[in-house]
């Protein structure tokens, strides 16, 4: 399944930060995956990964893949039942973005307070320092690299779920709302964001100081093939295994979504298991 013009799509809507979110198994960690390894330039001359594909058949884009510098979070595995452990999460995953860009620490591009302000950036950190770890870091990779910075956040919502369910909603949005105001607000070094997750927070919440937010739900028209699985891909998939004369039982069993106008969607989790076990079953509903 060949969803590369996502890419085009998401790059030619020149939205600062966008927020897409869609139900559990339709493609979120793969298709930002897809975004941070087109863009970042840790992997740069790896066209091998987008030759032959829709995206390549443009030649503009060959020169945008592996051109910036990219920061890539996910929070799907934050899932504490306190805030102590919530928190905890955060924070190692915002010290070890330092560890995953270590070239920036070099006397060239830092001065004296880039380095004390790095020093603090460690597991005891506080509120106030881990709010801007990120905003820094764009800042000290757009100084290494002469180009702002594209951050990509995965999952942004499951941490905020685990919150709600168990009591702690009001201390992990407060401490929220200040990462991300830091990093998507006031980052003079950012290009553009996408955040992906499965439901909408409130504006309220933790987006209450973020103007600039797109938000693309499955009520929009934007992006509305790019997640989940067409009539036509489906059908040609059924073709490929040679399974075409269940079409009609697999519409049955599997279509039932709709994004945007975009009648017919499929979930990409009961199609590729169905053609997996060529057995019909509630796959996606058995996930949730």
């Amino acid at each position: 399944m060949d969803k590369s013009d996502f890419i085009k799509e998401w790059w030619e809507n020149r939205d600062d930060v966008t927020l897409v979110t869609r139900p559990r198994r339709f493609g979120k960690t793969l298709n930002i995956s897809m975004l941070k390894y087109f863009f970042s330039n840790q992997y740069e001359g790896r066209t091998d990964l987008f030759e032959g594909l829709s995206i390549w058949k443009d030649p503009a884009y060959h020169s945008l893949q592996g051109s910036y510098p990219v920061i890539f979070l996910s929070f799907a595995d934050i899932k504490g039942t306190t805030f102590e452990v919530a928190r905890s999460s955060i924070i190692q995953k915002l010290v070890k973005l330092y560890s995953i860009h270590p070239y920036i620490k070099s006397d060239a591009i830092l001065r004296v307070e880039d380095w004390e302000y790095i020093k603090t950036v460690k597991t005891d950190m506080t509120d106030d320092v881990a709010a801007i770890t990120v905003n820094y870091l764009s800042d000290y990779l757009n100084r290494y690299f002469g180009k702002k910075v594209l951050i990509f956040l995965d999952e942004y919502d499951t941490p905020l779920q685990e919150a709600y369910i168990h009591g702690y909603w009001n201390e992990l949005t407060a401490f929220i709302r200040s990462l991300f105001n830091a990093t998507f607000k006031t980052n003079d070094s950012l290009e553009r964001a996408l955040l992906t997750g499965i439901t909408r927070v409130g504006k309220e919440s933790i987006f209450s100081d973020i103007n600039n937010l797109e938000v693309v739900t499955t009520t929009s028209e934007k992006y509305a093939a790019a997640f989940g699985f067409t009539q036509e891909e489906v059908s040609a998939a059924l073709d490929t295994f040679e399974l075409s004369a269940n079409l009609e039982k697999v519409q049955f069993w599997y279509d039932g979504f709709r994004f945007g106008s975009q009648r017919d969607i499929y979930n990409p989790w009961s199609i590729t298991k169905y053609l997996d076990n060529r057995k019909f079953a509630a796959y996606w509903a058995n996930t949730t």
